[in-house]
């Protein structure tokens, strides 16, 4: 683990390295600059570290890139409050909808679009069986997933969010 250090700018991602913190579960404030620096920091030494998929699946999108929106720079793919839909919370899950969740994406168009997804039937999801798991994620190509707008990349990531959910079990993890 010293040789991380040696090469490492910052002390906030040596820590995640040697307290064994994903970097999708920064410790720093949330769109902070020490939370952007991190995932900055982490792409830059992708190739001397050795992340897990789904740090490597977080550090595969936008999220610490930032782009002018109307003549004011906005971090890209961050859920965040945003101002012009009246409160609606992007790419955080709830429940209800026309099927078990729903949550709001912004499309490659810049609009904000809500995407249905879960089982309507009444079947409960097995998120703390490994078997289940790992059948569910084989079944639905899980690690193929990269687009935000459809039902399948969250139901994929569905036990992410499981806490706030208020589902039993969950992690970092695919099904």
């Amino acid at each position: 683990m010293q040789s991380y250090l040696e090469f490492l700018n910052s002390e906030g991602l040596g820590y995640h390295l040697l307290k064994n913190i994903p970097i999708n579960d920064n410790v720093f404030r949330y769109g902070s600059t020490q939370f952007f620096s991190i995932i900055e920091e982490s792409r830059q030494n992708s190739d001397k570290i050795q992340f897990t998929e789904d740090e490597l699946d977080f550090l595969g999108t936008d999220i610490g890139s930032f782009e002018l929106f109307e003549g004011k720079e906005v971090p890209l793919d961050l859920p965040m409050l945003d101002e012009n839909t009246k409160g609606v919370k992007l790419n955080k899950p709830k429940r209800g909808g026309s099927k078990k969740y729903f949550v709001y994406v912004r499309n490659s168009n810049g609009n904000i679009v809500k995407v249905n997804f879960g089982d309507d039937t009444g079947l409960s999801a097995k998120i703390n069986n490994a078997k289940a798991r790992k059948s569910f994620a084989a079944r639905h190509n899980c690690k193929q997933k990269k687009d935000k707008t459809s039902p399948g990349y969250w139901s994929c990531r569905l036990p992410r969010y499981a806490k706030s959910l208020g589902l039993a079990g969950g992690g970092n993890y695919f099904w």
